[in-house]
């Protein structure tokens, strides 16, 4: 569960010491859950808006990088981080809860109060390997979510 925190205070710190970011793309291969939730080909995403959830979904169907979208529902999930002794816990309470889902809004809690821009999670653990190798996974959904030339998904 390092990996998350690592991912919290990255997140921390450009929400809230970086000016005039309008996006925060955090993408890992954080959880085993995410191949349970969306399989080996597919990646995990969470948005916190649905016009950039759909956005990544279609630059990863453009990219060939396909990602499908998990449950978005922080205010049902976070007592999941309940902790008796410290602010919140970085593992679930409950393994059958949204497991995938949960270590991404483990992150998105991290983003400052007074960021307004958008943040999306990529949990890429399936379509991130394969036969112990690196595929690659990601190059192709951040050059088309940004709209670099030949990736530009926007049109």
């Amino acid at each position: 569960a390092e990996g998350r925190l690592v991912l919290g205070d990255a997140v921390a710190h450009v929400t809230k010491h970086c000016d005039d970011v309008g996006l925060v793309l955090d993408m890992a291969t954080l959880t085993g859950a995410q191949l349970v939730s969306t399989g080996k080909m597919h990646a995990a995403i969470l948005a916190n808006t649905e016009e950039l959830e759909q956005r990544a979904v279609k630059a990863g169907l453009a990219s060939g990088d396909l990602c499908y979208p998990l449950l978005y529902a922080p205010e049902l999930l976070k007592k999941e981080f309940n902790s008796k002794v410290a602010d919140m816990k970085n593992s679930v309470k409950d393994r059958s809860n949204a497991q995938c889902s949960c270590a991404g809004h483990f992150i998105e809690s991290h983003i400052d109060e007074n960021y307004q821009g958008g943040w999306i999670h990529v949990d890429m653990a399936g379509p991130g390997s394969k036969a112990e190798r690196g595929t690659g996974y990601g190059v192709g959904l951040v050059l088309s979510l940004v709209g670099a030339p030949g990736f530009d998904t926007r049109q």
